[in-house]
């Protein structure tokens, strides 16, 4: 497997990390030294050692089974504008996501939820575009605040938890279940897939 990887250079790798005569792990770390493309991990063990440690041999991402075909996509699609975006000379400027009934489109600045326009400020915009852009990934107060403003986030401020209120209430994902953007309680936020 790893010859085939080495050889072919794929846009983009999926291992599991359970395969047969080998693991995905094992193949991840022997890999990454001349890969340079993104590594999703699959496992149906779903234990957060087998997520840290799959992180750790290198892969971007890691999917628990069973994997719901949409957020597999939506993670693959994300992991290859990630890659597209780190490419010398990549512009992001007319990038669009798309996530269930959200679009986002950069080089307008503007959100559509359900066909309908959103009207957000510039920094609800740029909080929502990051948080989008990585979706499916958990943001620390201090990620956004390092992204957004190039500060560490002192503890205090609470200006990101507003934002995100504002956009909560603007996506109309104060009452929805499940939340597009989900906060996990100490950590930060994340943009539901």
């Amino acid at each position: 497997a790893e010859t085939h990887i080495i050889d072919l250079n794929p846009d983009l790798v999926i291992l599991d990390i359970m395969l047969p005569g080998s693991d995905g792990l094992s193949i991840c770390r022997r890999v990454r030294p001349t890969y340079h493309g993104p590594i999703l991990m699959l496992t149906a063990l779903g234990d957060d050692i087998d997520e840290v440690a799959g992180l750790e041999t290198g892969a971007d991402d890691y999917l628990a089974k069973p994997v719901r075909p949409r957020v597999l996509l939506a993670r693959i699609r994300a992991l290859l504008r990630r890659q597209a975006a780190s490419q010398p000379g990549s512009a992001m400027t007319n990038e669009e996501i798309a996530i269930n009934n959200v679009i986002i489109s950069r080089s307008r600045r503007e959100v559509t939820l359900n066909g309908s326009t959103i009207y957000l400020t510039d920094a609800e915009f740029d909080l929502l575009w990051l948080l989008a852009s990585r979706a499916g990934q958990l943001l620390s107060r201090d990620d956004i605040n390092q992204s957004l403003r190039g500060l560490e986030h002192d503890g205090l401020d609470r200006t990101i938890d507003l934002r995100i209120s504002r956009l909560r209430k603007k996506l109309q994902d104060d009452s929805k279940e499940p939340a597009i953007i989900k906060s996990v309680r100490g950590k930060g936020y994340l943009y539901s897939l």
